[in-house]
This record gives structure tokens, C-alpha cells and sequence, in this order.
């Protein structure tokens, strides 16, 4: 599939955050479709526990300053860059003061998550899918890692569908072990009818639980790709009960992993 354009959203990448199945991947992934001789954007979220100067993030200006209004709040949307030289690849990075200051992810010191982590995704999907308007780059596939990312294929569906930029990309999304416990934001559904999703459609999310809300994603995505061994196995069901392309897990060490992903975009085309 080579000359294409992919767009990665994720959750986390090696080495802003520690190293893990999820962030190693999304490293990897980047530079290998890279290598494989497509264009490539990355995006993941600038928490507040990312080191801007030692990972030398700038901010863009030309692309920042964006207000996006999220459950009737006007946040300012920041977007900064770095590099990986040995890899030859940026990473940008979705910043907002109001959320994502605070030297945490997901969760706080004692382990209990953010009442706000929904609102905090709908900020980093926006952001990415604004950004990209921006840039005038219309991706042939975006690929979202993680569930934090997940909430973009919800708005590509919706939202973004008559998008001249947007509309008409692959979108395909990761499963890995990274589940949360705790439901998200009981408004959550109302959020997403505000944002402009259909009522009828948001219905089918009921408690926005990690099974609901990925399976709700799994609803708006073209193909799925088993990330992670230990990914839900109920949510790799549902998807091949939906008919979705199905990129079954494989062991990043095998040989040839990375072709199985550039395959993999090109038959869903």
C-alpha cells in the first residue's frame, strides 16, 4: 500500500511514556508503514507526566490556538511536535491546560480514574481531527490505539462524515488489555448527542462501560486489529459476528509483522 496516507491516533507511544505492548507498537508501527513507503501522522495526547524537554516538544503555532467547545466549555487546543531522529518520524501531541496538566494519564496516584477522562477523550479526538482539517492531509486510513483514542471513529461517522478532508477514510481500530473498571461520565451519551451524534445511534452505548463503549466503537469502524494476546475476547467476537476485516493478533516478533498491517490497509480498500 505504498504512497498512502495513515493517520495513527494512540493512546500512548515508547518513549513519551513507559515502555509496554500498546506504546512499543505504536513506535514501531509508525516508522515500519513509514519504511513501507507511506505518509505518515501521528498523534497522541500530551499529558502532563510527558518531559517536554528532554523529548524537546515545540509547540506549532500555525496549527494552534483553535478553540473547541466541549460539553458547552471552550478549551484551547495546543499542538506541539518532536521527533524520533533514529526513526525519522514526529510525533504531535494534542495539549490543553485543562486537561492534560496534571502529572498523571488515566488515573490518579491511588489508582482511581479521572471523572473527566470522557470529556477528555472527546478533547483529544476533536483536536486530532480538527488538526488534521487543518493541515489540508486527507488520510486514506486512520488507525486508533487504545480506547482513549477510541471516541474518533464515533466522530468520523458522524460529525466528520460529509468532511471533504475526512470522509472517506478506512478507519480501523486496536484491541488491547487496557480496559478501565470504573464507567465513564453517566452524561457521556448526552455529551455525544451534543457533539452531534444521532440519538438513535448513542442508544445503542446504554452504560458507557469499556465492553459498551468499544463495542460501540467496533460499530463505526471498517477493521479490527487484535493488538494485544490478551485483548477482550468477547469484544474479538463481537467484532467477527459484525463482519468486520479482522487482523488477527500475531506475535511482533514473527517475521514479516509489519507487512501483515500493510495488507491488511490495503484489503480494506
Amino acid at each position: 500500500m505504498a504512497n498512502n496516507k495513515i493517520l495513527y491516533i494512540c493512546q500512548q507511544i515508547m518513549p513519551y511514556l513507559p515502555e509496554n505492548e500498546e506504546s512499543c507498537l505504536c513506535r514501531q508501527l509508525s516508522q515500519a508503514m513509514q519504511e513501507h513507503g507511506n505518509e505518515i501522522r501521528t498523534f497522541m495526547p500530551r499529558y502532563g507526566c510527558v518531559n517536554e524537554r528532554r523529548n524537546q516538544l515545540h509547540e506549532v503555532i500555525r496549527l494552534s490556538g483553535m478553540n473547541l467547545i466541549i460539553n458547552d466549555d471552550d478549551h484551547q487546543l495546543i499542538i506541539k511536535v518532536s521527533s524520533i531522529p533514529s526513526a525519522r518520524i514526529q510525533i504531535y501531541f494534542i495539549d490543553n491546560d485543562d486537561f492534560f496538566s496534571r502529572k498523571a494519564v488515566l488515573a490518579n496516584e491511588e489508582g482511581k480514574a479521572f471523572e473527566d477522562n470522557d470529556a477528555r477523550m472527546m478533547f483529544f479526538a476533536r483536536g486530532v481531527l480538527e488538526t488534521v482539517k487543518k493541515l489540508q492531509w486527507r488520510p486514506s486510513v486512520v488507525h486508533c490505539h487504545g480506547w482513549f483514542s477510541a471516541i474518533a471513529p464515533i466522530y468520523l461517522r458522524n460529525m466528520f462524515k460529509d468532511d471533504p478532508v475526512l470522509c472517506g477514510s478506512k478507519i480501523v481500530v486496536s484491541l488491547y488489555e487496557d480496559r478501565f473498571s470504573t464507567p465513564l461520565d453517566a452524561e457521556f451519551a448526552e455529551k455525544l448527542v451534543n457533539e452531534g451524534v444521532d440519538r438513535a445511534d448513542v442508544a445503542k452505548l446504554g452504560t458507557p462501560s469499556y465492553e459498551n463503549l468499544m463495542r460501540f466503537v467496533i460499530d463505526n469502524v471498517d477493521g479490527v486489529v487484535v493488538g494485544s494476546e490478551s485483548a477482550d475476547k468477547a469484544l474479538i467476537d463481537y467484532a467477527r459476528e459484525s463482519g468486520k476485516k479482522i487482523l488477527e493478533y500475531r506475535n511482533p516478533e514473527d517475521e514479516g509483522f509489519y507487512d501483515n498491517y500493510d495488507r491488511f490497509y490495503e484489503e480494506l480498500f
